[in-house]
């Protein structure tokens, strides 16, 4: 039955003594309570002495006996850090040393160190009452010196840091004294240190402190309430059966008024007297005197007033402890004497009324009297206002005053006026006393309402939903009520020879603008609203101010093909070319314009898909198709390009075009003619020429002065306005929004050419002429400039239509070419371009008016 206790004993030593033999020594650390997560204790490997590559390779881990885990070891540095708040208070209570022991354990090969970490107090808590509240009772009997044990604080430091002493708020009645008990404890005692009166004071209020060793210095504290209980000893017996007494309604409280003094023959407890009030004294005489039942004193114990009482006449009782009790009685007449105690009083007879800005000086407020209960000089009232006030106090009869107005009265600076009248009597010292008296002031509508912006700016992109707010408008009005409700209405006008209204409308109660249908960039770029606010005032007010609303392009039009047109020459334009073409012959050129503006203008061309891809090859910027390589006997005689034309918007918009090519042999190159007839220009042509040279000259001349006169102009216009650009008036040649776009064919000689003109639509489109020749390899020149409006199918139908394919001489091309300069020339001086700045601008820098010229003759006159 003993064998297997005995064995369990065994195999205990053995594991003891192994566990024993791997222990390798003791490291004890010493910290202060409450450190901060990751702070140092110490540097645990250097101390073990391990290297930081032990820590990893043998595994190094901390294990706490304490069951938290406080501590862990930064693996990088080897210390010892903290992992988590330390409070000493929570882990050794009162206990004067606080160790945390740790235990380190190392693998491969198993060590077992044992640290030791003392944890340090610090003065981290306040000595505590058990209660924050201390009741005793005492009978103002007890003698001097008697001790009142109280409750201790507690302090959960320990050391220096814990409690050291008391202190007790000053009290003339009461002392402390601290009693150190068994186990340190230190007990306050509260000693009685003179007697007690209930008469003079029934409650002490005394505050217990109780102070620590740390530094700084914590305290804690606990309010005391001591009741003294009161004894009878009162006389009966009076040696005057009537007291009189004079005293001032001004006596402080506490003052004696007078001493009723009562004397009995007999011994003991029939000699104890006790005074009070008769039976059936008034609640008034109760609230005002107080007795003292041992001596017979009365003391003023409340406030006297002559103005509500002048005498009083109070019965005194005293009673022996006899049995039976006997009882005596006197009478005690006092004497109110009258003193300035008393401030003026203003009162409003009538209300004050409120009172319209408008109102003329002298108009009455409000009715005022004075009155002070004082009698003689004390009881004579005067009124005054404030220096430099709206108002003024005209006197009437017998302290009565009638408030009225003195100045102009402006509600939008002052809605209402606190007057402060102050009234002053004549006692000496003279008191007085203060009334504010609030008149509120009437709106009258003398302010129009104020737009927050003399003009607004709206920027808005077309092709939006119709009914969505462009913009709010606010405007604010100084006056009151419906003298400062606003309505907002948009004002009449034209836009595009349309009333405004049709475009937009706005909310009559917040100004908000709404469009009434999708805005086209293309058709209109921007219009000015007039808004209207008005007040509901009688006779109502109004300001007006301009909204410009400008419309910003989006990328809404795909690029349109002017040349070759698909669409007149059904699926395919045919063009024809001859198969001895050589490297970089010029096949065609596709032209196309975009409606849009900027870079949604901006157009490139891309060969798609080809017969013969090595073939052929297509300018990004111009559309030019020239050949790659020159052509072969291999090469198809039909060749088929599909060229896509993108523009440069967001997203991009494209479009495409088939070329159909025909090679044929034996094809005549109309250049070569060309270049023959170069070198003899007929005289016609030069008279032709000295005509262009003098209509230059003269073109020249005038816009000389024309430039001069705009110069003057835009100088005085700048300072007055700082802007060169004319009004929307004085533009309107060249921005007429009822234009439309014509097409207008001259057959006049081989060479062709087309007059895009002006009509009456809804069109910012210009009159110009283009002159091309499409089967050039050295001259074309092409001047396009888009209108959103304009039907480009048509135009295209008219340009296939008026392109033959026949050859043309170099005479009738030089004629046009001149004739196109000239025009060209004349129309960028006299066009309203060159007056308003903003539509040159736009015109200039508006990637869709794409001018190529290719000719060596016509590029050195254009340069």
């Amino acid at each position: 039955m003993r064998v297997l206790p005995l064995l369990w004993q065994a195999l205990w030593w053995h594991h003891f003594f192994l566990l024993w033999s791997i222990i390798d020594g003791q490291t004890r650390y010493s910290i202060p309570e409450e450190l901060k997560q990751g702070s140092v204790v110490g540097n645990l490997a250097k101390d073990l002495g391990l290297g930081l590559s032990e820590i990893f390779d043998r595994k190094l881990r901390v294990a706490s006996e304490a069951g938290k885990q406080y501590f862990s070891v930064d693996a990088g540095k080897g210390e010892l850090v903290v992992n988590d708040r330390i409070d000493r208070e929570a882990l050794c209570g009162q206990s004067a040393s606080c160790v945390l022991p740790l235990q380190v354990v190392i693998e491969d090969p198993l060590q077992l160190f044992r640290v030791e970490v003392e944890i340090q107090d610090i003065n981290d808590n306040a000595p505590r009452f058990p209660s924050n509240d201390i009741a005793l009772e005492i009978a103002e009997s007890t003698v001097v010196g008697v001790r009142f044990p109280l409750e201790s604080a507690i302090d959960p430091d320990v050391g220096s840091n814990s409690l050291k002493s008391y202190t007790l708020s000053k009290d003339e009645c009461f002392s402390i004294r601290v009693k150190e008990v068994a186990g340190g404890r230190k007990v306050p005692e509260l000693i009685l240190a003179k007697l007690l009166d209930r008469e003079k004071k029934a409650v002490h209020k005394l505050l217990l402190t109780a102070l620590d060793g740390g530094n700084p210095v914590k305290s804690g504290s606990s309010q005391i309430s001591i009741k003294v209980l009161d004894i009878n000893d009162n006389v009966p017996t009076f040696e005057k059966s009537l007291y009189k007494v004079s005293i001032n309604e001004n006596a402080a409280e506490g003052a004696m008024i007078v001493q009723t003094k009562a004397s009995d023959m007999d011994d003991g407890q029939n000699g104890e007297i006790e005074y009070s009030f008769g039976a059936h004294t008034s609640d008034s005489v109760l609230s005002v005197f107080n007795i003292d039942h041992a001596s017979g004193t009365i003391f003023l114990k409340g406030k006297l007033d002559f103005e509500s009482t002048s005498n009083y006449e109070i019965d005194i009782s005293a009673k022996d402890k006899g049995s039976p009790r006997m009882e005596g009685h006197c009478t005690v007449q006092v004497e109110v004497l009258d003193v300035n105690d008393n401030a003026p009083e203003i009162i409003l007879t009538s209300h004050p009324k409120p009172v319209r800005e408008d109102s003329p000086s002298g108009t009455v407020v409000a009715l005022i009297s004075a009155r002070d209960l004082d009698s003689g000089d004390n009881g004579k009232v005067t009124l005054q206002l404030p220096k430099k006030s709206q108002f003024a106090l005209k006197p009437s009869f017998s302290q009565n005053y009638a408030l009225v107005t003195s100045g102009v009265l402006d509600r939008e600076n002052v809605s209402e006026y606190n007057i402060e009248i102050t009234a002053t009597d004549s006692g000496s010292p003279p008191l007085s006393s203060k009334k504010t008296i609030s008149v509120s002031i009437t709106d009258v509508n003398d302010n129009s309402p104020v737009f927050t912006q003399p003009s607004y700016n709206v920027y808005l992109k077309e092709n939006g939903v119709p009914g969505s707010i462009l913009y709010s408008v606010s405007a604010s009005d100084l006056d009151f009520g419906e003298n400062a409700k606003i309505s907002y209405s948009i004002l009449d006008s034209k836009v595009q020879d349309v009333s405004v209204s049709s475009y937009v409308y706005i909310n009559s109660d917040n100004g908000s603008i709404y469009s009434m249908h999708s805005f086209d960039y293309e058709k209109l770029k921007v219009f000015q609203i007039q808004v209207q606010a008005k007040d509901q005032g009688s006779p109502s007010l109004s300001s007006n101010t301009t909204v410009h609303v400008f419309i910003l392009d989006q990328n809404d039009n795909a690029p349109a093909v002017i040349y070759p047109s698909s669409a007149a020459l059904g699926s395919l334009s045919h063009q024809r070319m001859p198969r001895s073409a050589k490297a970089g012959h010029l096949v065609t050129k596709v032209t196309a314009v975009d409606a849009d503006s900027g870079h949604n203008a901006w157009i490139s061309y891309k060969l798609a898909e080809a017969t013969d891809a090595s073939l052929f090859t297509v300018n990004l910027y111009t559309g030019e198709v020239r050949t790659k390589r020159a052509v072969s006997e291999q090469d198809d005689s039909s060749q088929r390009l599909l060229i896509e034309i993108k523009d440069d918007g967001e997203p991009v918009q494209s479009s495409t075009v088939t070329v159909s090519i025909l090679l044929e042999d034996g094809l005549h190159e109309p250049i070569l003619d060309l270049r023959q007839k170069m070198a003899e220009p007929s005289k016609k042509n030069g008279r032709i020429t000295l005509y262009l040279i003098l209509s230059l000259a003269s073109v020249s001349v005038l816009s000389l002065l024309t430039f001069l006169i705009l110069t003057v102009k835009c100088i005085r216009n700048s300072r007055s306005s700082g802007s060169c650009c004319m009004r929307r008036t004085d533009c309107d040649d060249y921005k007429n929004p009822n234009r439309n776009l014509q097409i207008q064919l001259n057959t006049d000689g081989p060479i062709k050419y087309v007059e895009v003109l002006g009509g009456d639509m809804l069109s910012q489109s210009q009159s110009f002429r283009s002159c091309m020749s499409p089967m050039s390899e050295y001259s074309d020149f092409t001047l396009i400039k888009p209108s959103s409006t304009t039907d480009f199918k048509e135009v295209i139908s008219v340009l296939d239509a008026s392109l033959p394919d026949s050859t043309w001489t170099f005479e009738s091309q030089q004629v046009n070419i001149n004739i196109m300069f000239v025009f060209y020339s004349v129309y960028e001086i006299l066009n309203p371009i060159v007056v308003c700045h903003e539509s040159q601008s736009a015109v200039k820098t508006n990637p869709s008016l794409y001018i190529s010229i290719h000719s060596p003759i016509f590029a050195g006159w254009y340069e």
